[in-house]
Order: structure tokens, then sequence, then C-alpha cells
């Protein structure tokens, strides 16, 4: 994917924003375009109400236009998140966005769960976990709550459905970045 513009958050945040309202009978789904937002992307957003996650949902890998991908992602957050009930009009104003624009996966290659731990990056870092057939994944902005990496790692295989601390030889990590906007 080329570089996002300048005013990428402001678009993909209200992309969000409007297929959400669209999908609540609030808004007619006039959706922008550009040349970028047809580009394959991989997206998560994010939906806090107060400050507490009200549902996130995304794409770890890119299979479809980045505009496709935040618009479907956007409509899972709010209606399809299976922690939460669907978001409801009398909710939609006090929901705060955030999309999350995410680099392909790279694999980590470590030789033990403590050359792992140190090779994870705070803040920088989103993680994907796969063991015992599960996978689960954290944005690096999980590490504003868990800044510590055995933490963050514990959080992440008790959300595969693992016991923490797990490990095995057989365990894969994999790490990725992203480009966060907030609304």
């Amino acid at each position: 994917m080329t570089a996002l513009p300048e005013d990428a958050g402001q678009v993909l945040t209200g992309l969000a924003r409007l297929s959400i309202a669209a999908n609540l009978g609030l808004a007619q789904p006039t959706f922008p375009s550009a040349d970028w937002l047809e580009e394959l992307g991989a997206s998560f957003v994010t939906l806090k109400i107060n400050g507490n996650l009200r549902g996130c949902i995304g794409s770890l890998i890119a299979h479809q236009s980045l505009g496709v991908d935040v618009r479907q992602n956007a409509l899972a957050a709010a209606f399809d998140d299976p922690r939460f009930p669907p978001v409801s009009v009398e909710e939609f104003d006090q929901i705060h966005l955030e999309v999350s624009v995410l680099s392909p996966p790279e694999p980590m290659s470590f030789t033990s769960y403590e050359d792992a731990l140190g090779q994870l990056r705070p803040g920088i870092d989103g993680v994907v976990l796969l063991a015992g057939g599960r996978r689960a994944t954290f944005l690096p902005q999980v590490w504003e709550e868990l800044s510590d990496p055995e933490q963050f790692m514990a959080h992440l295989m008790l959300k595969a459905g693992l016991p923490a601390p797990y490990w095995d030889d057989r365990v894969r990590l994999e790490r990725y970045q992203v480009t966060a906007f907030e609304e």
C-alpha cells in the first residue's frame, strides 16, 4: 500500500462512523472515493464509550480494498462483536472511533518464551499468537494498558483461550505495526 495521505484519519474515521450511522438508519451512505481507498489494506475498527471498549473487529491480512475493509470492520465492531450487544441508536453519539491500518504481519523467530518476550517492542508491535489451534491478536495500543511484555503475553494467551502462561515449541508469533487514527 502506498503512503496514506494527510487527510487519511479524517476520511477513515468518517467512513467508519458513516457506515454505522447508515446501518442504524441515521444517515444516507454516501461514501468517499479516492484511489488509496481502493488499494488492498487491512484495518481494525475500535469503538469506545467513556473510555471503555465497546467493540473491536478487524482484519490481520489485506484481502480487499482498504475502504471496504474499514466499512465492514466498523459494522462488525458495532453489531457483531460477540462480547457486546449491538450498538443502539441511543449509544451512537457517545461512541468514540479509532481506525488502525495494519502493516503485513511478520513471523518472529525465537528460541524460547524469554527470547520471544525480549523481542517484543512495547508500544510499537501488535502481536498475533498462534498456538494449540488457536489465534489471538492485540493491537499495539493494548500496550497502554498492559505495558509489561509478560503481562501482555499472558493476557493474549487468555484471549486465545489458552492457560497463561502457555508455551510449547509450536507457538508461533507474528508482529505488525499500525497507523492509528482517532476521531
